[in-house]
């Protein structure tokens, strides 16, 4: 089964993979991407998920290529990294707008379509973080941990149209964003981790593409770690 697949944020990393392994699972994939473009074999459209009128025309653009969005995957995100008592106003409202509003505006976008028809996968890409906490990311926490009610909410709000929403919370992964810690920090972070390594992003994008399957469609409302244990009992 072909479906028009949507994958917000990936042009890199964790959105990359994903996209890619929808890719070759024979689905129409399509990206956005804010700053830097996806490789080629990619459709993707520039598109950021903090402004409505983005989200609304790329998602135009997407629907007259591929036809109705099927299946969502809101991956788009951003970092603001500080302390507390140094974390400004707009750092925390800047993370909040583009992880958890932005993942609002996509999905009220597409959801009328899937609603309609009676069938949809909307996959929410949360993280660990978002589940225990950690220290210089009290924003990114507040806005990964705002995606599991807001995915919980719209599960019982579209399970009786058949239209499933999950979240996949990947922990420690290998992307540009880790590649600029020190080895040592890795090496301690990794310590911390059962399996004593960080994730690859093939190995999210293998989850949250069983999420989005036909083998999952009794699976709906779910929070799904995949970060080698890290967060057990979370």
């Amino acid at each position: 089964m072909t479906r028009s697949v949507l994958v917000t944020g990936g042009a890199r990393g964790i959105g990359l993979a994903v996209a890619r392994a929808f890719a070759a699972a024979g689905d129409k994939v399509t990206v956005t991407y804010r700053t830097t473009a996806p490789p080629p074999d990619l459709p993707g459209y520039r598109c950021d998920v903090t402004s409505p009128d983005d989200v609304s025309r790329a998602i135009t653009e997407v629907e007259a290529l591929h036809g109705p969005v099927e299946v969502l995957i809101a991956n788009a995100g951003v970092t603001r990294d500080k302390l507390l008592l140094r974390m400004t106003e707009d750092d925390f409202d800047a993370t909040l707008d583009t992880n958890l509003r932005g993942a609002f505006r996509v999905a009220k976008r597409v959801a009328p379509a899937m609603l309609k028809a009676r069938r949809g996968r909307i996959v929410f890409i949360s993280s660990t973080v978002g589940l225990r906490g950690e220290q210089g990311q009290s924003n990114y926490a507040a806005s990964k941990a705002g995606l599991i009610g807001f995915a919980r909410s719209l599960a019982w709000e579209f399970g009786k149209r058949g239209v499933t929403v999950n979240v996949v919370a990947p922990g420690l992964t290998d992307t540009d964003m880790t590649a600029v810690l020190p080895e040592q920090r890795i090496a301690d972070m990794c310590a911390q981790i059962p399996l004593q390594r960080m994730a690859t992003p093939e190995e999210i994008a293998d989850v949250v593409r069983f999420v989005a399957s036909p083998q999952a469609s009794y699976l709906t409302g779910a929070v799904i770690p995949v970060d080698g244990g890290a967060s057990m009992g979370h």
